[in-house]
């Protein structure tokens, strides 16, 4: 047996150990981060997929391991002591009541294109649009003292720019220059839409200004419609005649093209626009999408677009642009 000072020494150093241990211990406890008041609980009981009530998830073991969890204890290693994690009756489910709700998912209502038609009389009534939050599209007039202009800001300002092709129409109107007639050769109506093109574009498309004598035209239309494919470009029929050929011409040509739902400005008046874009609201809801024209001369209708714009945006309802929804791209 070793002397007693060698015994005496021995005990002194395992006694030395033990107090190191212990205030390694606690320093440990003391930096260890401590959860925000009520989360322990919550914690506990996400962890313990309510296990105090008896209903277990189905991939609890494959989640956590083999083992992990034994009656609401998880096992902390060899040699280590364990601590009951059992939440009071009801703990757990009121913990779970408190955690917020996740947000429910927007519900998509359709796609909202809106078209300003008849751009390029002045820069004036141009701009309130221009400064529009949302997807829009802006179709100039060619052959007018700011036709150009306008197309150039509109694009600046990052908006989608048509020709506003104007052509002959039923009540013999005048619809502008740069007009196709019926009396054109197809030679003639392709001089009149280059000369157009290369003064608006670059532009996305074009759509018909007045023209419900040519867009009911076969002849004439297939000589429209193969223009926009060869300088790729879309057509949107504003729809001014329910004769028009354009959809049947487009499914021979293997042509995609759009076409308007609704005009909001044939009443000028507020409330007439407001119930005239509920309208196009029915129809994108039904049908995933509508096309609805208005016109730059109308001075109520970008304040009632700007009013209107992040209440249609919390309802579910998106904006597109023209091209956007005839190439699907929305």
């Amino acid at each position: 047996m070793p002397p007693a000072w060698k015994l005496a020494l021995l005990a002194g150093a395992s006694a030395v150990a033990a107090t190191a241990v212990l205030l390694a211990a606690i320093s440990i406890q003391r930096e260890r981060p401590r959860p925000l008041p009520g989360a322990e609980a919550a914690i506990g009981a996400a962890q313990l997929g309510l296990g105090a009530q008896g209903g277990a998830c189905p991939e609890e073991g494959a989640a956590f391991g083999n083992g992990a969890f034994h009656g609401g204890s998880a096992a902390l290693g060899d040699g280590a002591a364990s601590e009951s994690h059992a939440l009071p009756a009801g703990a757990a489910s009121r913990a779970v009541a408190a955690l917020p709700p996740e947000p429910a998912p927007r519900r998509n209502r359709g796609t909202l294109v809106f078209v300003i038609d008849d751009a390029g009389n002045n820069l004036r009534e141009l701009e309130p649009f221009l400064r529009f939050p949302g997807a829009i599209t802006i179709a100039v007039l060619p052959g007018l003292p700011h036709s150009a202009e306008a197309a150039r800001r509109a694009r600046a300002a990052g908006k989608e720019v048509f020709l506003h092709q104007p052509m002959e129409a039923v009540g013999g109107e005048d619809p502008g220059p740069g007009a196709i007639y019926s009396w054109m050769s197809d030679e003639e109506v392709l001089e009149v839409l280059s000369r157009n093109l290369a003064e608006i574009g670059p532009v996305a498309g074009m759509n018909n200004h007045q023209g419900s004598r040519i867009t009911a035209d076969a002849r004439i239309m297939e000589t429209v419609l193969g223009f926009a494919r060869d300088n790729g470009i879309l057509f949107l029929d504003s729809k001014t005649t329910a004769a028009s050929a354009a959809p049947a011409v487009a499914q021979r040509m293997g042509m995609a093209i759009g076409a308007r739902n609704v005009f909001i400005d044939n009443e000028r008046d507020r409330p007439s626009m407001a119930r005239a874009i509920e309208e196009g609201l029915g129809i994108a809801s039904r049908r995933g999408s509508a096309v609805m024209i208005g016109h730059a001369w109308s001075p109520e209708l970008a304040p009632l677009l700007k009013d209107l714009y992040q209440g249609l945006i919390d309802q579910g309802f998106a904006f597109a642009t023209a091209s956007q929804l005839i190439y699907g791209d929305f």
